[in-house]
């Protein structure tokens, strides 16, 4: 026990498996643990390395684990996939983990706080219910098909939708009738749930310093900036802006080989939530790009618009939006419009 220096640790939901290392990366140790019995075995062992793959639990265990003295470094699972040897099962993925940690070009995920998490479930759920909302309208259009009723798509068709249902003479089944009117309910009390979160996502946004110095950036909202102080990662832990909005997925896919660059769609990598926000954020700005100043003539933006296709362009300033976001993090700055700037000098 003594000897170990590095220890990985396969998460589960009950049967955990650790391997321990020394300092020459000679296995010393392999052990099943359950979950009660896993903080019980890290109090007694010496302080070490301990890693494991950020998942869902992830940072509950780095938490209680760090507290015991232990370093806890948590590793994206697409970077310790290369390190399993030949088949998977538990101990071959802690022996992955073990290997993965000690690699000195490996990046790690920083340990979450209780209340960061707690602050990113409010976009779970929001996201969740949506999701629930869509879901509802897709099956009232669908049932409606099988009667010879076909409605547009879109949320803004439910008023339609509903139209149809309690028509009496619209020559529908009264006992489908009831159970489509299930669905209309359930649409309407998904957005009365969601409108109570916008509602709270915008306190959140008008109480949080941060939340207010990012929306003085151009397309960045009370939504965006609540997510990007809640959901993206630490800034300071990037060497520049460039390497956050690739954490982020906001840069093109790369095939290249041979000394010949193919670059394709975007990566779509990191936290899915804030890459769609970032995104809407800057067709925001796309949208009233006649009246903003950000897109006016002669400026990058407005050159892009002219030269690129309207969705490449919208994933460009996404990937800028989250690049000045950067800056003001590490910078603890608030936004100067580049024409601004120009004048001060």
């Amino acid at each position: 026990m003594s000897d170990i220096v590095t220890v990985g640790l396969g998460l589960a939901k009950n049967v955990f498996q650790v391997h321990g290392a020394n300092g020459r990366g000679r296995a010393v140790l392999r052990k099943k643990l359950r979950r009660t019995q896993v903080l019980a075995f890290f109090s007694q062992l010496p302080r070490c390395l301990v890693a494991m793959e950020a998942c869902g639990g992830a940072h509950f265990w780095g938490r209680e684990i760090g507290k015991l003295g232990h370093e806890v470094r948590l590793i994206p699972p697409a970077y310790v996939k290369p390190f399993v040897k030949r088949q998977k099962n538990d101990a071959a993925d802690a022996e992955a983990i073990c290997e993965a940690a000690v690699r000195p070009s490996m990046r790690f995920v920083p340990v979450k706080s209780e209340d960061v998490q707690g602050a990113a479930m409010v976009f779970r759920v929001r996201e969740l219910q949506i999701r629930q909302g869509t879901q509802a309208i897709n099956a009232l259009r669908g049932h409606l098909t099988e009667f010879s009723e076909v409605v547009p798509q879109g949320a803004a068709n439910l008023a339609r939708l509903s139209a149809i249902i309690e028509d009496p003479a619209s020559g529908l089944p009264e006992e489908a009738r009831a159970t489509l009117l299930i669905l209309i309910e359930t649409k309407i009390r998904l957005d009365d749930q969601i409108a109570k979160l916008n509602a709270e996502i915008s306190q959140r946004a008008k109480e949080n310093e941060v939340a207010r110095r990012l929306m003085t950036i151009p397309g960045i909202g009370p939504m965006i900036a609540t997510a990007l102080v809640a959901l993206a990662p630490p800034p300071e832990t990037f060497r520049r802006g460039r390497d956050f909005a690739t954490r982020l997925g906001l840069v093109p896919r790369q095939h290249s080989t041979g000394g010949k660059q193919r670059l394709g769609a975007t990566t779509k990598m990191g936290e899915r939530s804030l890459r769609r926000l970032l995104i809407i954020g800057a067709n925001s700005v796309i949208i009233k790009r006649h009246v903003h100043p950000m897109a006016g003539s002669g400026t990058w933006l407005g050159g892009l618009l002219l030269r690129k296709p309207p969705m490449l362009v919208r994933v460009a300033l996404a990937n800028k939006l989250a690049r000045i976001f950067w800056a003001l993090m590490v910078k603890k700055e608030g936004y100067r419009a580049p024409a601004a700037v120009a004048q001060a000098d």
